[in-house]
């Protein structure tokens, strides 16, 4: 059992009506299991309008805010001064009887991916706890923290931000004994201004490390700035996996499906095979193999995991269309400068007679966007045989395409089409695929570039 009403009263000071014990920690009455503590938070709906839906499906329990409801005296209920801040306190309370090991991952690029391989790896070493989605906010931390068992041997937690501040007390909710910085790019320059404000809130995530804790760094930029406040809060043991680090790739072939890799890990050699294409995948991978010596795990052993390792769905998935005579990269979740040139690269490793880029927006960025969006397209034309776009950001790039020197050898004909949106330019790319092609489409959720990768998958199969 997860929780009893017993702890649950020690860690928020909150009051319990009735003895019971939960089985897990839910903030969604839609997707809450049976068993679960519902916790009412207040967000764009109020929490407490579905405690009773919420009991009705199951709930072992709720957390309320003292006085919200009016509720039979034997409901069962922990009243709190404040839900959110309660939320917190479980992961405070989680986080202090949890014995095994923390790992915490931040970065601009590939937290979500880096938490799944080491969910990946980790699984082979003992029992691993980590969030099915990217709960990287200050929310779901608490939650991921809240919902962890105390038997697990080893914990991953991912921490974003989008505006400055936000990334240290979430460290210090997680406490990890190694922490990870994938890199620095300009993803929410808009809301930092820079990007060595960005590496600064990234570096927060060592304030949080245990004593005695690891730094692992994949730098992109901003090196070192990173490096000093890692070795400032991390003391001597910072793990970089980069070429010349404690951590790097001797060798490695890549190709449409994996990468096969020959590492060195402190002294260690060995090879290994990466089951998801791309030189950042593999980068990913080695700041995996970071973490695993960092923690005291074989790195070889550990590597064995990642064999079979996939992209997930808006991250890099490769899936057939046109009854398999066509090939979709479906990278439609988010986007950064820095990721979409990393994924128009992963068109290279593709067969295909058409490489076709499809992109939307990147966002908050400010007054960066113009001029982040445009700088692609020396990638575009190196990589891509044609490129749809929409969105007025996407609109420099495509501009930026079509003004292309006379003297590149690649023509400016490769932008084919620009939309003022991803429902306008949806039917227009599934009209222009052919089989042959591999499309890869990218672009920040808030672009709904879903709505093209929809309507790829609805295509029917060629003749």
């Amino acid at each position: 059992m997860l929780w009893t009403a017993a702890d649950l009263a020690l860690a928020t000071g909150g009051t319990a009506r009735v003895p019971f014990a939960a089985s897990g920690v839910s903030i969604d009455s839609r997707t809450l299991q049976p068993g679960d503590l519902f916790v009412a938070l207040t967000d764009a709906r109020d929490g407490h309008e579905f405690v009773a839906d919420a009991l009705a499906r199951g709930a072992a329990g709720a957390l309320i805010r003292r006085g919200a409801l009016n509720l039979p005296p034997d409901a069962p209920v922990l009243e709190v001064a404040d839900p959110l801040a309660s939320l917190r306190d479980l992961a405070r309370f989680a986080r202090a009887r949890f014995t095994g090991r923390v790992v915490a991952v931040t970065g601009s690029v590939g937290k979500t991916t880096t938490k799944e391989m080491l969910r990946a790896v980790l699984g082979g070493l003992g029992r691993v706890h980590a969030a099915d989605a990217s709960f990287n906010n200050h929310i779901g931390v608490p939650l991921t923290l809240a919902r962890m068992p105390p038997e697990a041997d080893y914990a991953v937690i991912e921490i974003g931000m989008n505006h400055p501040g936000e990334i240290a007390p979430l460290a210090g909710l997680a406490q990890p004994n190694v922490a990870i910085v994938t890199n620095v790019a300009a993803a929410h320059i808009g809301h930092m201004g820079s990007l060595e404000a960005i590496a600064r809130e990234k570096s927060a995530i060592f304030q949080g490390l245990r004593p005695g804790g690891a730094a692992v760094l994949g730098l992109r930029s901003q090196a070192d700035l990173i490096v000093e406040r890692a070795a400032h809060d991390a003391t001597e043991n910072v793990w970089l996996a980069v070429e010349g680090g404690r951590v790097e790739t001797l060798s490695s072939s890549l190709d449409p499906d994996g990468s096969d890799l020959f590492v060195r890990v402190n002294d260690q050699e060995f090879a290994l095979r990466l089951g998801a294409p791309g030189l950042h995948m593999a980068e990913n991978a080695l700041k995996v193999l970071a973490a695993v010596a960092a923690l005291g795990g074989d790195p070889a052993l550990a590597a064995q995991g990642l064999a079979d390792f996939s992209a997930a769905a808006g991250r890099g998935v490769r899936r057939s269309i046109l009854g398999g005579k066509a090939l979709l990269l479906d990278e439609s979740y988010n986007a950064s400068t820095l990721s979409v040139r990393a994924t128009l690269a992963l068109l290279d490793l593709v067969h295909a007679e058409r490489r076709i880029a499809v992109l939307g927006d990147m966002r908050e960025m400010g007054e960066f966007g113009p001029s982040e969006h445009a700088s692609l397209a020396a990638d575009v034309r190196q990589h891509a045989d044609l490129l749809f776009t929409c969105g007025p950001l996407m609109g420099h790039l495509h501009e930026a395409v079509l003004s292309a020197p006379s003297r590149d050898s690649v023509p400016a004909s490769v932008a084919v089409m620009h939309a003022e949106d991803a429902e306008h330019l949806a039917p227009l790319v599934a009209s222009a695929i052919r089989p042959g092609d591999a499309v890869l489409v990218k672009g920040s959720f808030g672009s709904r570039m879903r709505l093209v990768v929809d309507a790829l998958t609805a295509l029917p199969e060629a003749v």
